[in-house]
C-alpha cells in the first residue's frame, strides 16, 4: 500500500507549513479533517479541494458535500474519493479552500511516496509542523495570552517620559540664531 507524504502550506506563508501522511486508499475527507487538526481547525465550515498545476491553477473541484453554487461541472465529494485516484503526477498539487467566508487557502505538494507503511502510524497524522500556524477565528502572536501582562505592565500604548515629540519649541529658535543674517541661501 502506497503511503503519499504531502506538504500543505499556509498560502499566505509559504514557511508555514505541515507535512502530513496518508494512504492512497485514504478518502479526501480523511485528508480533509487532518490538515484541520494540523492547523488547530474547527470543521464547522465548508470546504473543497482543487486539482491543480504548477501555476496553481484551480482545476477539478473535490468538495465536502455539493453546495449551493454554480457548478461548471459537478463536483466529486470528498467521502467517495480516495486520494490515489486523484494522483495524475509525482509532484501532484492541491489547492484547499476552508471557510468560503474567510477564505482560508492552503497549496498542497505531493513530496514522498512510500511503498512502506509504518505498522506504529496511525494514518493519516502529520509528520511535520514549521511556523506558527494562524488563529483560525482571529490573530496569534508569539507571546500569545503573555503580550497583554506585559503591555499592561509596561503600559506600551503611553509614550515614555523624557522623549517627545521631535522639533519641539526652543529647538527652531537656535537654529534661527545661528543662521549668519549676512549669508545668502546662495552661498550655500
Amino acid at each position: 500500500m502506497a503511503i503519499l507524504k504531502f506538504r500543505v502550506y499556509l498560502e499566505e506563508d509559504d514557511a508555514v507549513y505541515r507535512d502530513i501522511i496518508i494512504k492512497h486508499k485514504q478518502t479526501f475527507a480523511d485528508f480533509h479533517f487532518a490538515i484541520l487538526k494540523a492547523y488547530e481547525f474547527d470543521s464547522k465550515h465548508q470546504a473543497t479541494f482543487y486539482r491543480s498545476n504548477d501555476n496553481w491553477q484551480r482545476g477539478r473541484e473535490i468538495s465536502f458535500e455539493k453546495y449551493n453554487k454554480a457548478y461548471a461541472v459537478a463536483p466529486l465529494i470528498m467521502s467517495e474519493t480516495t486520494i490515489g485516484s486523484e494522483i495524475l503526477n509525482t509532484d501532484q498539487k492541491f489547492v484547499y479552500v476552508y471557510d468560503f467566508q474567510k477564505n482560508w487557502t492552503f497549496l498542497i505538494v505531493l513530496i514522498n511516496v512510500s511503498k512502506e507503511e509504518n505498522p506504529k502510524a496511525d494514518y493519516p497524522s502529520v509528520s511535520r509542523k514549521e511556523g506558527i500556524g494562524p488563529q483560525q477565528y482571529g490573530t496569534r502572536s508569539l507571546l500569545g495570552d503573555k503580550f497583554t501582562d506585559i503591555e499592561e505592565k509596561y503600559d506600551l500604548k503611553e509614550a515614555a517620559e523624557g522623549f517627545g515629540e521631535e522639533g519641539e519649541e526652543g529647538e527652531e529658535e537656535e537654529s534661527k540664531e545661528n543662521f549668519d543674517e549676512n549669508e545668502t541661501q546662495e552661498d550655500f
